[in-house]
């Protein structure tokens, strides 16, 4: 029965509605957790320490987090997969371009590949630099704050960051939306809330977000 559901098309889209709404209410934790840095580097640092703690002494040290990455990789995962394959098969449907030309898609409609392209990416530079260090110059395990703040007083970091975090608004305006159509949330009643409530989210995460290094780069975070 999984294998049916996944081979469908409704089977695929209702992977990557799910996986796309876990993806989203991490990352409202996550914006909300990353503004902590406004009040400084003591609660911002104490904040990085407590999320390897949650759920001790039940939990063994940083066995809550571990368990959020694995579910978020697995969401990320499945929403990739099923948008590229859900993209094939609509590129073998229509091999031909169309007679008459489509309606005008909106911005963010037609660029949702390459915006998880742009995401995905994105992602890989992310840990790279600020969880493992890797591409990240002088990096400090345990000191989050002064991390954070060397990623963002450089420019490369700042452009990657900010270019990054317009297109993920673009990918949760559109996406939140056809998320709740495939869920069958979406009515006539209905669409012009939810497509409120996509706008609001993708603004105030968009915002949110780059609100730190906006911060750096004002002095306001130093």
């Amino acid at each position: 029965m999984a294998r049916t559901v996944w081979d469908s098309t409704l089977g695929k889209k209702t992977v990557m509605a799910v996986s796309g709404l876990i993806m989203l209410l991490y990352l409202v934790v996550h914006m909300i957790g990353n503004l902590k840095i406004f009040f400084g580097a003591g609660e911002f640092d104490h904040y990085a320490h407590w999320l390897r703690t949650v759920g001790e002494p039940f939990m063994h040290y940083e066995w809550t987090l571990w368990l959020v990455r694995i579910v978020l990789v697995a969401a990320v995962v499945a929403h990739a997969v099923s948008a590229y394959q859900l993209s094939r098969r609509d590129i073998r449907a229509r091999p031909s371009k169309y007679v008459h030309k489509r309606p005008r898609a909106s911005y963010a409609t037609r660029t949702m590949r390459w915006g998880g392209i742009i995401l995905g990416l994105f992602i890989v530079w992310h840990i790279l630099d600020l969880t493992t260090g890797t591409v990240h110059p002088g990096f400090r395990p345990g000191h989050p704050y002064q991390n954070v703040v060397d990623t963002f007083s450089t420019w490369y970091g700042n452009v990657i960051y900010i270019v990054a975090m317009l297109a993920l608004g673009l990918h949760i305006r559109h996406g939140f939306w056809s998320a709740a159509q495939t869920l069958g949330a979406g009515s006539r009643t209905r669409d012009g809330a939810l497509k409120a409530v996509a706008n609001v989210l993708a603004l105030l995460l968009t915002a949110g977000f780059i609100a730190v290094p906006v911060g750096v780069m004002t002095g306001v975070v130093s």
